[in-house]
């Protein structure tokens, strides 16, 4: 029996495997930012070092789920700065501290910890880590919170998050310590590794640490500090248990991956012998060193401008890459480590001397190519 057709057929919906599903993650709301942690590319996210200039010349500051080593110099103890400055930035955002020394009282080591400088106005203008319309950003922020009655919330996200950039990366005043009522609501675990047979109980308490700052998608978990100082010291019953401490290093590394941490380890490259030293060099996502400046360089007094307002050197051997297989280049790879107005740690490209005016010449083109001392088109 035949069916009469409808004379007036309906189009039929075909339901498309690309549409958007509202129960979906990328359709939830986005989470808060975590205080002192700033995104990056490829799901990346950082932490600042507490140097602002040191953010800038990494790229962001060090990567969450990253080992820092930073090789110390045997004249001075300038990887001190780093650690101090790495250790109080945590501190002010409220992160999470674990810190272990060779000293016999590691949590006198906290009260060496600089504070923040004032942010006065005058230095508000010039700070390093603010972008040139820095003044546009503050102007809008004071809009939105002006209209935020008128608007609601949603309308303006984008103006509240710029300013967390502003406080991601602060400036420390090396003449002012810390205040001490920091530390009594901030989770700090000190431990001593002077004297200890060997390293699980330094790895037990990295384990404990990290435990709690696992990461989780969708997730915000506070981004903990780990920092190590002379982790291969003399005065350590294991510092002639190589393998133990790069097994040790790479355990530490695994841990970190997958949690919301940075750890920063300093070690004196003079104690290790130079295989191991390089394995060291190999397992460190970023691999930093300092050295000291000599008392009276003559050579090196002409040759760089400002010689006398440096305290030292700091060279970058390698950027951590994580979630990505672009290398990163730097322009320049060695910068003097100098003190802004006897206080501030601030970083600079080394600068060539210009021309010295008893020979008329520059040291820029002093060494040339070819071996003439006349001027030819292959000099440069």
């Amino acid at each position: 029996m035949a069916t009469a057709k409808d004379p007036n057929p309906r189009p039929v919906r075909t339901s498309s495997s690309f549409s958007r599903n509202p129960s979906s993650p990328s359709a939830a709301p986005a989470s808060p930012p975590v205080p002192g942690v700033k995104p990056g590319p490829s799901g990346a996210a950082f932490v600042s070092s507490g140097i602002p200039d040191l953010d800038k010349i990494l790229g962001g500051g060090f990567l969450l789920g990253s080992v820092v080593m930073v090789m110390e110099d045997a004249d001075a103890p300038h990887h001190l700065l780093l650690l101090r400055n790495f250790m109080s930035q945590g501190i002010v955002h409220r992160q999470p501290l674990l810190f272990a020394s060779p000293a016999e009282d590691p949590r006198a080591f906290l009260g060496t910890l600089p504070s923040p400088v004032s942010s006065s106005k005058e230095e508000r203008q010039r700070a390093p880590g603010l972008d040139p319309d820095a003044k546009d950003k503050e102007k809008g922020l004071r809009i939105a919170w002006q209209y935020k009655k008128y608007f609601g919330e949603r309308q303006v996200p984008e103006l509240h998050n710029r300013g967390i950039e502003q406080d991601f990366s602060n400036d420390f005043d090396l003449r002012k310590p810390l205040e001490r009522q920091m530390f009594r609501t901030q989770q700090i675990d000190c431990v001593s590794i002077q004297d200890t047979a060997n390293l699980a109980v330094l790895h037990e308490h990295c384990s404990t640490f990290l435990s709690d700052l696992t990461r989780n998608e969708g997730c915000n978990v506070n981004a903990g500090r780990i920092a190590i100082q002379s982790l291969c010291a003399p005065q350590c019953g294991y510092s002639e248990l190589d393998w133990d401490m790069v097994s040790f290093i790479r355990s530490l590394r695994a841990m970190i991956r997958c949690s919301n941490a940075v750890a920063v380890i300093t070690f004196p490259t003079s104690v290790l012998s130079p295989s191991f030293s390089k394995r060291w060099q190999h397992l460190a996502d970023t691999l930093l060193s300092v050295r000291a400046m000599p008392d009276e360089d003559k050579e090196l007094a002409k040759l760089l401008t400002g010689y006398q307002d440096m305290v030292g050197l700091l060279h970058v051997h390698k950027v951590s890459q994580i979630n990505t297989q672009v290398p990163v280049i730097l322009e320049a790879t060695t910068f003097s480590l100098k003190l802004q107005k006897r206080r501030s740690l601030i970083l600079e490209r080394l600068n060539q001397a210009p021309v010295d005016a008893s020979s008329g010449t520059s040291y820029a083109t002093s060494g040339s190519c070819s071996g003439s001392s006349k001027g030819s088109p292959l000099d440069f």
